[in-house]
C-alpha cells in the first residue's frame, strides 16, 4: 500500500527508500517506485537512492541506464511513443521517428521546453498488425504516416 505522498520531494524519496531494506537487490524496484512516484529519476533521486543503498550515484546510473523502462527527464503532459519493434521498423517507423523529433523540436527520451510533450521508443508495443503504430497518451494509433502523425500532435497541442 502507497502512503500519501509527501510535500517534499526529497521526504518522498526517502519514504518509497525506507520501503526497501538497502540490500542491493532492492534497487530495481526501488528506482522503480521512485519514477512511478516522481515520474522520472531526477538527479537528486539518484543521489537520495545512492546514499540509501550505500552507492555512489554512477553506481546508481550504471544500474538504471541498461534498462530502457527509466526516465532522467519529466515526462511530457502528452506522452508519444513510437515503435521500433520489427515490423514497424519494416513498415517506415524511422521515419515516424524522425518526423516527431523534427515536429517537437526534441529528441528520443526527452520532453519539450513547455513540457507538453514527452517522446519515446518502444521496443515493440506488440501490435504487428498495425504497423507503424505509434501511443498517443495511451491510445494506440495504426499505420501511421508522417502526415497523420503530424495531425495526431496537432490535435493534441489544441
Amino acid at each position: 500500500m502507497i502512503e500519501a505522498p509527501t510535500a517534499n520531494p526529497t521526504e518522498r524519496i526517502h519514504d518509497v527508500c525506507r520501503r526497501f531494506g538497502p540490500d542491493r537487490e532492492n534497487l530495481i524496484p526501488a528506482l522503480q517506485e521512485v519514477q512511478e512516484s516522481e515520474g522520472f529519476l531526477s538527479p537528486e533521486a539518484v543521489d537520495v537512492i545512492a546514499g540509501y543503498f550505500s552507492l555512489s550515484a554512477n553506481n546508481v546510473y550504471g544500474v538504471a541506464t541498461f534498462y530502457a523502462q527509466f526516465r532522467y527527464h519529466p515526462p511530457g503532459r502528452h506522452c508519444l511513443k513510437i515503435c521500433q519493434g520489427t515490423a514497424c521498423h519494416v513498415q517506415g517507423s524511422g521515419v515516424l521517428l524522425d518526423a516527431a523529433e523534427r515536429s517537437l523540436g526534441i529528441r528520443s527520451g526527452e520532453t519539450t521546453e513547455d513540457g507538453d510533450f514527452g517522446l519515446e521508443e518502444l521496443a515493440c508495443l506488440g501490435s504487428c498488425a498495425l504497423a507503424p503504430a505509434v501511443v498517443l497518451d495511451g491510445v494506440v494509433h495504426a499505420r501511421q504516416t508522417p502526415k497523420k502523425l503530424n495531425a495526431l500532435l496537432e490535435k493534441a497541442r489544441s
